[in-house]
């Protein structure tokens, strides 16, 4: 085994964090605890749901978290038929409103 192989093989194995002489020692004792009390504050289970807060992700809630579906594609296509309604409204039409002639 290389030495690239065997470092990476030991950065997968955690290291003893305690063996059977620390138990009775106290600085080693002490230390032990405090491990112990770390991880008894973490927290167990899944995490919540997190609620979406802005506009933009009540958006990306409902079409592109667990309920995937292809209305944003229709969204798009609306806003940009409507934008170049717009402009041409702006720049072409709005001059031949009433005109008669």
């Amino acid at each position: 085994m290389s030495f690239i192989q065997r470092r990476a093989l030991s950065t997968l194995i955690p290291p003893k964090i305690s063996s059977p002489s620390a138990i009775g020692a106290s600085p080693n004792a002490v230390r032990m605890q405090k491990v112990v009390g770390f991880y008894e504050k973490l927290p167990r289970g899944a995490a919540p749901e997190i609620q979406p807060k802005g506009l933009l992700q009540r958006y990306q809630k409902a079409y592109f978290g667990k309920n995937q579906s292809g209305m944003p594609l229709v969204h798009a296509i609306a806003a940009l038929a409507l934008f170049g309604y717009a402009q041409n409204y702006y720049f072409h039409l709005r001059h031949h409103k009433n005109n008669a002639h």
